[in-house]
């Protein structure tokens, strides 16, 4: 009867101890900065979420629009940039054709259907830039985290990686 008992502990702690394995291996959209994770999210579907600075020449917002995929590049994940809207022309702004379909939105200028891939993205907080990420309804406020200069990793990574800037 003992036997019986142990042989069923035993079996429920190694089933536990299989999801949990399994749990960690899952791909999360991983956002670190300052050593720290800032943000760790389930991709079992491609999530999407935003970027939003002010441009560091032209002083106006721009806001770019990008998913976190896990099942990309067989496997690896990768980030797609979709669109892009900004208030004025300047260095570093989509303006070619080439690039997606240009509109007019209200007071923005927008390039959808940009399809550009990266594995991972780097961003870094600025004088002034105010640099923002929105994602899964949450909103990530570098600006106020960080000095001007800090670096904020973005990434596709098993979840146990999450836990090392906890």
């Amino acid at each position: 009867m003992k036997a019986s008992k142990a042989r069923k502990v035993f079996t429920a702690i190694v089933a536990a101890m299989a999801l949990l394995l399994w749990q960690l291996l899952q791909p999360v959209f991983l956002v670190q900065g300052g050593g720290r994770t800032l943000l760790a999210l389930p991709v079992s579907r491609p999530q999407a979420f935003t970027v939003r600075f002010i441009h560091s020449v032209q002083k106006t917002p721009v806001e770019e629009d990008l998913v976190a995929d896990a099942e990309a590049r067989g496997g690896a994940g990768e980030f797609r940039l979709l669109r892009t809207r900004y208030q004025s022309f300047g260095v570093g702004l989509p303006f070619m054709e080439s690039e997606g379909e240009f509109h007019e939105e209200g007071d923005y200028f927008v390039f959808d259907h940009m399809d550009r891939h990266f594995p991972a993205l780097s961003l870094r907080t600025g004088v002034g830039t105010q640099l923002t990420l929105r994602a899964a309804g949450r909103t990530l406020r570098f600006y106020e985290m960080f000095p001007p200069g800090e670096r904020i990793d973005l990434s596709i990574a098993p979840a146990y990686e999450a836990l090392s800037g906890l």
